[in-house]
């Protein structure tokens, strides 16, 4: 088995809709070391209600078909992998479009039969969150996935009793806490995809960035990962 540990900074919706900010974070997270970026995308009218909370925030941060072709482009310029939670049908379509390598379910999205059915015929592998989950076991998804555990708070808080003592059935953790402890002792516990909401500041608005790392934290935490798979353990 593999030592590699995928580390995907998860840009999701904290660019607020800035392009030009959206483009320096993939480059940010390049030069941290991770193999991955990732964003969010989505109809901010499929997933929420006008009325309902964060629903501005979301429509602010709305990636339309261009926007994603040239943030596509700026990861390629940056020789980054591009991934996106994809979060309805038609947006697996745009990805399929432009090429990415494989998906993201996000935890909201893991009783979407309708998405989860457009995601598994393109036949690519798939990385599925599971803090919406309530099991039994795992989702039946066809293909190749990969499930990890996650606690869906923004930030997120966990104690010792509830995080997993191995990471044997989880293939990583998805992590939406303050800072990079519980990520280290994924790592630690056998996590083989650590997937951390980035930032260049947690001041910025938006509900993420609090529980996102900011470069230092990030590169910190690739550093570790990197040292680990050598096995330098500390």
């Amino acid at each position: 088995m593999s030592n590699k540990i995928t580390i995907i900074a998860e840009i999701g919706h904290n660019h607020n809709g800035n392009m030009r900010l959206a483009k320096q974070l993939i480059w940010e997270a390049k030069e941290c070391g991770a193999d991955i970026v990732k964003f969010q995308l989505y109809d901010t009218d499929y997933i929420k209600k006008p009325w309902q909370s964060r629903y501005f925030e979301l429509k602010a941060a709305e990636l339309d078909k261009d926007q994603l072709k040239e943030l596509f482009k700026e990861a390629q310029k940056a020789g980054i992998e591009f991934l996106c939670s994809v979060f309805d049908a038609e947006r697996v379509k745009w990805t399929e479009e432009i090429g990415v390598k494989r998906y993201k379910i996000a935890s909201r999205s893991i009783y979407d039969k309708e998405l989860i059915k457009a995601i598994e015929k393109t036949k690519k592998p798939i990385i599925a969150s599971l803090g919406k989950w309530k099991g039994p076991g795992f989702p039946k998804i066809k293909g190749k996935v990969d499930y990890l555990y996650c606690v869906s708070e923004y930030p997120a808080y966990i104690t010792a009793d509830q995080f997993p003592a191995k990471f044997d059935k989880y293939s990583g953790f998805s992590d939406h806490t303050i800072g990079c402890y519980w990520a280290r002792e994924a790592i630690k516990r056998g996590a083989k995809i650590i997937e951390k909401h980035f930032t260049l500041s947690k001041t910025l608005p938006g509900h993420n960035q609090k529980g996102s790392a900011e470069p230092w934290e990030l590169k910190d935490l690739v550093v570790y990962a990197r040292q680990y798979e050598r096995g330098i353990q500390y």
